[in-house]
């Protein structure tokens, strides 16, 4: 990912300013205080300075790293309910790296099955959201939408890693 300082007004995303005033107000969500709130009772509190805006040159939304925190990538962030949606998705990463006593980032299946749980308790997968992304499969959305989620991150997991 690449910290730059914006992107061209009305390309059909968001400055990085732009993007850290929404994350300001992610961070106010009830979804979002939420899961800090159990983040900090598991003893992995997280402030502000945990979530960063960046321009990425990968086409993902964001992602955790495990010790540097959620980037948000601004670049493709078009409205206030991307950013909800990605913040809410990377601290459920962050909760299972906190609770996962031997979670290794590194192996698939470990991987694969944050990758499940952040999109199911995010809410990425909740079928009305599939609908706004024009899936109207009516059986077996959230496996459809879980093995997208997979099929990304293991096409660009290398474009979170520090250094990469």
């Amino acid at each position: 990912m690449a910290e730059e300082p914006g992107t061209a007004p009305g390309s059909g995303s968001r400055t990085v300013k732009e993007c850290e005033d929404m994350i300001r107000r992610s961070l106010r969500t009830p979804m979002v205080r939420f899961l800090r709130e159990n983040l900090e009772k598991a003893g992995c509190g997280v402030s502000e300075n945990f979530f960063k805006a960046v321009n990425c040159d990968k086409s993902i939304a964001g992602g955790y790293v495990r010790g540097k925190g959620i980037m948000v990538c601004s670049n493709h962030m078009n409205i206030q309910d991307d950013v909800n949606q990605v913040i809410a998705h990377e601290l459920i990463h962050a909760y299972d790296d906190c609770q996962a006593a031997n979670l290794d980032w590194a192996d698939c299946a470990h991987h694969a099955c944050s990758e499940i749980r952040a999109g199911h308790l995010s809410g990425d997968c909740h079928y009305k959201r599939e609908l706004l992304r024009g899936y109207i499969k009516l059986r077996g959305h959230e496996q459809v939408c879980s093995l997208s989620f997979i099929q990304d991150i293991m096409g660009s997991e290398n474009s979170l890693k520090p250094g990469a």
